[in-house]
């Protein structure tokens, strides 16, 4: 795979022109008469260079499918309205001040601009998705909103108590990251009328991408480069986040290492020289990598849910997208 083309820009491509309406809708609905925040704040993050992977998804699942519009568009723009809501509710949440490389919006603005226009984004979203008169599609959707928003209600719970394992770290993640990917790839080829055993092996493809690529997204926190990732190395860490090298490490930790463990993320009390430490456990038992292994593994299933679809060049692009989530830890 040619490094410098990845399979995003390809597929952003071949769906340049789907892209470019949904975008148009993106920027016709986020505006406001009465409130001009709300275009301010959701032209900095929407303007902030994402890769408009999720409404990608949707219009790839839709095109797979031989689906020639118009409904696709508006379920793109819908998944990308619920992505930037998350976005905006998280950044206050994890008390953010850099995404994508930028200063977040609640640095920018404040917090109840953020949540507010963020709440405005999701009742944007369901007046679009309503807008299809396609009821499956709303049900899809909306049960993903409530998802995320409980994988994120749960992760407040669990990411500080040691006694988070992997099943509940999961669980976690198909909430707050998987459940958008899968929704965004199984309503394409709902509103495009496929068959059942399709629609079931989009929302897997979408599951398994969603779930490697937040992996990787933990994984990247404690060994990629800061300036790629548009975060901090150990953010996760000092914000006492149990993601899964950590508990991976603490499953392993011997009694004095527990102890350091319980110091720093059930009890918040870091020190110079923790992130350092953190890091030589993480190393010692050999969790960066098992946590590597594991992504690569969900990366694999992704693929593999491709098998039961048609054969198509969008397939060959979602393979490809698979093997580039991984990419950027191998």
């Amino acid at each position: 795979m040619d490094a410098s083309y990845k399979p995003h820009d390809r597929m952003a491509e071949l769906l340049a022109d789907e892209l470019a309406q949904v975008n148009d809708l993106i920027r016709d609905r986020m505006a406001s008469e009465h409130a001009p925040r709300i275009p301010e704040v959701t032209a900095h993050l929407v303007g902030a260079g994402g890769k408009r992977l999720r409404p990608m998804l949707t219009l790839a699942a839709a095109r797979l499918c031989g689906y020639d519009g118009p409904y696709h568009v508006h379920l793109a723009a819908t998944v990308e309205f619920i992505h930037t809501a998350t976005l905006l509710h998280d950044d206050v949440v994890d008390e953010s001040k850099q995404r994508r490389g930028r200063p977040t919006a609640n640095l920018l603005w404040d917090n109840k601009s953020s949540v507010l226009v963020g709440d405005y984004l999701f009742a944007r979203s369901f007046q679009l998705m309503t807008e299809t008169d396609n009821i499956r599609v709303l049900r899809i959707l909306s049960n993903a909103a409530a998802t995320i928003a409980e994988g994120e209600v749960l992760q407040l719970t669990a990411a500080q108590d040691l006694a988070t394992d992997e099943g509940i770290y999961l669980k976690v993640v198909r909430g707050k990251t998987a459940a958008l990917f899968s929704a965004a790839t199984e309503v394409g080829g709902v509103i495009a009328g496929a068959s059942e055993d399709v629609i079931k092996a989009l929302f897997d493809y979408g599951d398994a991408l969603g779930i490697a690529f937040q992996i990787v997204d933990d994984l990247l926190d404690y060994q990629g480069v800061s300036a790629a990732t548009g975060k901090n190395i150990g953010d996760d860490f000092r914000e006492r986040k149990l993601t899964l090298p950590v508990i991976k490490a603490v499953a392993l930790a011997n009694t004095e290492e527990r102890g350091f463990w319980e110091r720093t993320i059930e009890k918040g009390i870091q020190n110079d020289g923790d992130l350092e430490t953190a890091l030589t456990l993480l190393n010692a038992h050999g969790t960066l990598e098992a946590t590597k292994q594991d992504a690569l593994s969900w990366a694999d299933r992704a693929k593999a849910a491709l098998e039961q679809l048609p054969d198509h060049e969008v397939r060959t692009m979602l393979r490809d997208l698979a093997d580039y989530v991984v990419e950027r830890i191998s």
